[in-house]
């Protein structure tokens, strides 16, 4: 099978040169041409994707050959291109970076290459004239298996600044796609871990795009630009597909209680006794209506789009709540999944919301399966920068001024909801908290770099940990997961 979806890959020099601008109004450009854009982001970044998923009116997809695998990039795009007239994947940091020690994986250029798409490099030229040429030509010609098609140039001061420029970059033999001036208004603001999401700004964040569409449909030859993408090279792979990988994946091991949990007494010919709980409605004993309840909100606004695709792919019923607004988790909640996002900006808000609290700590107290990353690690604590959170781990959280960033090899050393102990899988820690402490009695996971190290919380069917997974690695987690709510 091979696909020839039209797609360019948005790369720079360097981080801040204004690969988000170009890329998000390049997706509401040809959106409001008519065309099905499809937006991709490289990496593990959460907050651009929303921005595109404004910009093109579809769901926002990563594509990471560090956590999945290169293996899994190309059918990853083709899953997120289908219908689809063209695709834009926005890249991250320089072209050429990628994970730390390990060459060009999971950098821009590795993703444009196992994609076979044109590159297009955004170059802050608010510095420079003619030394432009000797930048560009470096980047086309570092690796030739890297198509650099053309370029755009970002913070053009004035019409000679812009003649100085193409003047010295007909040398380069580089074609110029567009120019864009600086304008204010097409700026987003930033805080400790980067953009602030769509969610916490969207009347502002709609203005923005609207913006960045327009300085790049007037500065930009987006014909020349779509014409551009036609050629790139076909894939001759399938597009991945949930409900395939989910029914192929093993099937998962029996349930094992956690170290220190009793093991429920269930009499002959009878059921295991439950736990009241502080849901609203019965917890479901069948596929058709196995809810699993997954945090969003201005708070959580980490996940990955693949992560619900598996969850309803193993039978379950995904239903999005608000841990601000609403008071009690979704009727017949049999699971709970709360990903990244900023709880540290939104502590107060989410301590008051007492009763939700009180439900997030009765369903782990029955045991239920809860997955919580990051964020959701900080929610489930005793305390976060002092305000009182769920209480569900013996641990408190609080805000410090160290970044933690980086991508992690991890082992599950505990078995729990999502893994068997001794699987592995990739993840991304991106963080300015502290918990302590770090692990629990049964630690979720044993990381190498950069120390060795046990991190994360498992504890009845919780597992809380920092790190942020891409479940599409290992699809068996999403199985594992969904059958734990089928027998907790």
């Amino acid at each position: 099978m091979t696909s020839s979806v039209p797609r360019l890959v948005i790369a720079a020099p360097s981080s801040g040169s204004g690969k988000t601008t170009v890329a998000t109004g390049l997706m509401a450009a040809f959106a409001a041409r008519g065309l099905a854009v499809s937006p991709h982001k490289v990496g593990p970044d959460y907050i651009d994707p929303g921005y595109h998923a404004l910009a093109s009116g579809r769901v926002g997809r990563n594509l990471d050959a560090y956590l999945c695998g290169p293996e899994l990039v190309a059918p990853l795009f083709l899953h997120g291109a289908r219908g689809c007239d063209i695709a834009v994947v926005e890249g991250v940091m320089g072209m050429f970076d990628g994970a730390a020690g390990e060459g060009e994986l999971a950098s821009t250029a590795h993703v444009a290459k196992l994609l076979r798409a044109p590159v297009v490099l955004v170059v802050d030229a608010s510095s420079q004239s003619r030394s432009v040429a000797a930048l560009v030509h470096g980047f086309a010609s570092w690796d030739p298996e890297v198509r650099v098609g053309g370029v755009i140039l970002n913070k053009v001061a004035s019409d000679r600044h812009e003649a100085l420029l193409r003047e010295a970059l007909e040398s380069a033999g580089v074609p110029v796609f567009g120019v864009l001036r600086r304008v204010a208004q097409v700026d987003t603001p930033s805080r400790h871990l980067g953009l602030v999401p769509v969610a916490e700004r969207r009347g502002e964040a709609v203005e923005a795009v609207a913006a960045m569409a327009e300085q790049v449909r007037a500065g930009c030859d987006l014909e020349g630009l779509v014409s551009l993408a036609r050629g790139a090279g076909a894939l001759s792979c399938a597009a991945w597909d949930a409900a395939e990988v989910v029914a192929s994946s093993p099937p998962p091991p029996l349930p094992v209680p956690s170290p220190g949990a009793a093991a429920p007494s269930t009499p002959p010919g009878g059921s295991a006794p439950r736990p009241p709980s502080a849901l609203k409605g019965p917890r479901p004993q069948t596929p058709d209506g196995l809810v699993v309840a997954v945090a969003g909100g201005p708070v959580f606004t980490f996940s990955y789009a693949e992560h619900s695709e598996l969850l309803t792919a193993a039978g379950a019923e995904v239903v999005p709540f608000d841990p601000l607004r609403d008071q009690q988790l979704p009727d017949g909640t049999a699971g709970l999944v709360i990903g990244g996002g900023f709880p540290e900006v939104y502590a107060a808000e989410l301590s008051a919301n007492e009763p939700l609290r009180k439900a997030v700590a009765a369903l782990a107290e029955t045991g239920a399966p809860v997955a919580a990353e990051c964020a959701g690690l900080l929610y489930l604590c005793r305390e976060l920068d002092g305000q009182p959170m769920c209480g569900v781990l013996d641990a408190s959280a609080r805000m410090e001024d160290t970044l933690t960033l980086g991508y992690r090899d991890a082992v599950a050393v505990s078995d729990s909801s999502l893994a068997v102990a001794g699987t592995r899988m990739r993840g991304h820690e991106f963080h300015r908290t502290v918990v302590e402490p770090a692990a629990g009695d049964a630690a979720a996971w044993g990381v190498r770099v950069p120390r060795r190290r046990l991190e994360g919380f498992v504890q009845r069917g919780v597992h809380a940990s920092y790190l942020h997974t891409h479940w599409a690695s290992v699809p068996g987690v999403a199985r594992r997961f969904v059958e734990r709510c089928r027998t907790s």
